[in-house]
């Protein structure tokens, strides 16, 4: 062995010792790989890629499987046991691994190893053999489905919030059907009372509102939900009285915790409500603050008949269809003419003029919305519908960085408000883009309101999700949203090639990636989308020619219809045109590009213009800019994946500036990285 090969192998060694060591952490990547060695990640990548021809997370990988392989063949513990001991957060990706690295799954492990042994001792007759093989295949089937419930179950138990209720819609027990919406009343206002509370999770009532009339167990509903406690009511009103029956249960057992049946005038109303709220709270023993209890036990009118109208227009505001929405405007507007103090009526006054116009090619009501939200900020400034109806109104006028402010002090005032939970998460994706906000309101979002959305809608919430993940360089929790946004919907293109460039975070295989994209694309020959990823793929590849044959279709389509879109990957088009010989139109190409990284608003405007320099070799621009972007905060994961194989780099990225800067980005991306997951897990999101 010469010298050389006897460091390398002390090197392979030695991370492998590291990795040993660290097997049962889930969270031990490449980061903490590259500071227990004392390396930079871009050098411990660069290495580990020249010894093994590997990137580091696979060569890590690896190691867990082997040392799975050998804990399987050497002990009684269970796929499951394994999979945890071996850094595997999850046991059905822990077994897709195993399968795909091994060609058999972990449950047949010690099979596989005496495989020979077995075929020679144990002889099956022919009339026999069907009889076995169907026996093997129910075995086998029985298997699968029971890692795949532990592991639900085990992940639904893992994401169960110590302290998290789902309030179910209230049985109107009257026979007068006109007495429902003081029922709904009741319940609506138990919901929002506990949702004032910080220590407490709430799910939101679009959520539970599709339990109404289910068949479904507690134990059942719960799991869905994700909740560990369910608050079951009935009531009616006969005269003057209301008769309410509240029950408290535990859910993964099905136990009646608590149960109280309460019997007040109606005049009382607010003392019932209050009271069903601090009861509930107290039996899960949820910790209320003195400025929780105030907002709690605030009374929203001292007019009864003033509330009766609001309670009427509250449960048509809920339906939400155009002629609901309208009633509940007559409603809320009875209830401000019984109480002209009734700062509720007049937020959602605001609320439902906002709904109204939503969607609508001509808004109208502007200024209604102003006026009533102003007016309810004015009776109560700490009232979370009084800021939410102000920060619509914002919104509604495109004035974003406005109606923020009001966002972040109804979400303070209600922790679990859902309306303001989601319109921050929308801020941060589509106005204000920051990948950590929005992956922290995302969650909070997803883990208080999905089940209220249908199966499309979820399955693209999820999406979002994933690449939010993917974009901050969380590779298995991108896998895992991906998954479950093609489980709500598998023929989700988007999904299905979002999931594609998951794959390639982890492995760095681009022809893999390219067949994967080619497969979505054969679902639908006519997405652009997918039709320009392909191109860029063999583009990567250094394939000019196939990357022409997609780009050219891009390019005929863009044009016959006018589309000016995905200007970013102008250049990468125009490299391509000067490849195959199409020079003139390769120019055209370029100068586009040019005009549009210089008028870019983005953070990555420096990015593309030390990249278009670089083209032109124009070296000292191209590290100019280039270290210009170094100074940027939150860049995508995908800048230091494809950086250094772009070709329009060519010109630079041996010079020590370009990998002195490539290495400061490098850091900088894994550093913001680990701060998201600490500021995540401080808020028990992941």
């Amino acid at each position: 062995m010469n010298n050389n090969s006897s460091v390398d192998y002390d090197f392979l060694q030695k991370i492998t010792d590291i990795i040993e060591r660290n097997l049962s952490n889930e969270q031990f990547g490449v980061s903490e790989l590259a500071a227990e060695i004392g390396m930079s990640r871009s050098n411990l990548l660069r290495r580990v890629k020249k010894n093994t021809d590997k990137s580091v997370s696979l060569f890590i990988r690896e190691i867990r499987l082997k040392n799975a392989l050998t804990i399987l063949s050497e002990s009684s513990l269970t796929v499951s046991e394994v999979s945890y001991k071996v850094g595997f957060g999850s046991t059905s990706y822990f077994i897709k691994c195993f399968h795909e690295h091994y060609g058999y799954s972990p449950g047949e492990t010690n099979k596989s190893s005496n495989e020979d042994e077995k075929e020679t001792d144990i002889i099956v007759p022919i009339s026999k053999k069907p009889r076995v093989l169907l026996w093997v295949l129910v075995v086998f089937f029985i298997a699968v489905i029971s890692l795949f419930i532990v592991y639900s179950i085990t992940k639904k138990t893992q994401n169960v919030h110590e302290k998290s209720i789902a309030v179910l819609p209230f049985i109107n027990d009257s026979g007068d059907s006109s007495n429902v919406y003081i029922i709904n009343g009741l319940m609506e206002s138990v919901l929002n009372k506990l949702q004032k509370i910080k220590d407490l999770k709430v799910i939101s009532r679009t959520s539970v509102e599709k339990y109404r009339n289910s068949s479904k167990s507690i134990p059942e509903i719960a799991n869905q939900l994700g909740v560990r406690y369910i608050i079951e009511g009935s009531g009616q009103k006969i005269g003057d009285q209301i008769l309410l029956n509240i029950q408290l249960i535990e859910a993964n057992t099905d136990n009646h915790l608590w149960a109280e049946q309460y019997n007040r005038k109606v005049n009382d109303i607010f003392i019932l409500q209050n009271e069903v709220a601090t009861n509930i709270a107290k039996e899960i023993q949820v910790i209320i603050t003195p400025e929780e209890e105030k907002r709690i036990n605030k009374t929203p009118t001292d007019n009864l008949v003033a509330y009766d109208y609001f309670l009427k227009g509250l449960d048509q505001l809920y339906k939400g269809d155009y002629d609901n929405l309208n009633k509940a405007l007559i409603n809320f507007k009875k209830a401000i003419e019984h109480d002209n103090n009734f700062a509720r009526a007049y937020a959602d006054v605001a609320i439902t003029y906002y709904m109204l116009d939503a969607g609508q090619n001509e808004q109208k009501y502007s200024a209604e919305i102003n006026t009533y939200s102003d007016n309810a900020l004015l009776l109560d400034p700490q009232l979370p519908q009084s800021l939410i109806s102000k920060a619509l109104f914002y919104m509604y006028s495109a004035e974003y960085d406005l109606a923020l402010p009001y966002l972040e002090k109804a979400l303070e005032y209600n922790p679990n408000s859902v309306v303001a939970i989601n319109t921050l998460s929308d801020f941060y994706t589509k106005y204000s883009p920051n990948t950590e906000k929005y992956l922290e309101y995302a969650l909070m979002g997803i883990d208080l309101d999905i089940a209220s959305h249908d199966s499309i809608t979820a399955s693209f919430i999820y999406l979002h999700l994933s690449n939010a993940f993917i974009q901050s360089g969380f590779q298995e929790e991108a896998e895992y949203y991906i998954h479950k946004s093609l489980v709500y919907n598998p023929k989700n293109l988007y999904s299905q090639y979002v999931k594609a460039f998951i794959q390639f975070a982890r492995d760095n295989k681009l022809k893999k990636l390219k067949k994967q994209l080619l497969e979505t694309l054969s679902k639908d020959t006519t997405r652009l989308d997918i039709i320009q990823e392909v191109g860029k793929i063999n583009y990567y590849l250094r394939d000019y020619e196939d990357a022409y044959h997609y780009y050219g279709k891009f390019i005929a389509i863009t044009e016959a219809y006018n589309l000016d879109i995905y200007k970013a990957e102008d250049a990468k088009i125009g490299y391509v045109l000067s490849e195959v010989g199409l020079k003139e139109k390769s120019e055209e190409y370029f100068e586009d590009y040019l005009d549009y990284a210089m008028n870019d608003k983005s953070i990555y405007s420096n990015l593309s213009l030390a990249v278009y320099y670089s083209y032109i070799n124009d070296t000292g621009k191209a590290l100019e800019h280039m270290k210009i972007f170094s100074q940027q905060e939150n860049y995508h994961y995908w800048t230091i994946l494809f950086l250094n194989i772009d070709p329009l780099v060519d010109n630079i990225k041996e010079m020590p500036e370009y990998l002195r800067l490539y290495e400061k980005i490098d850091t900088k991306f894994w550093r913001k990285h680990n701060s998201i997951r600490q500021s995540l897990r401080e808020k028990g999101l992941i």
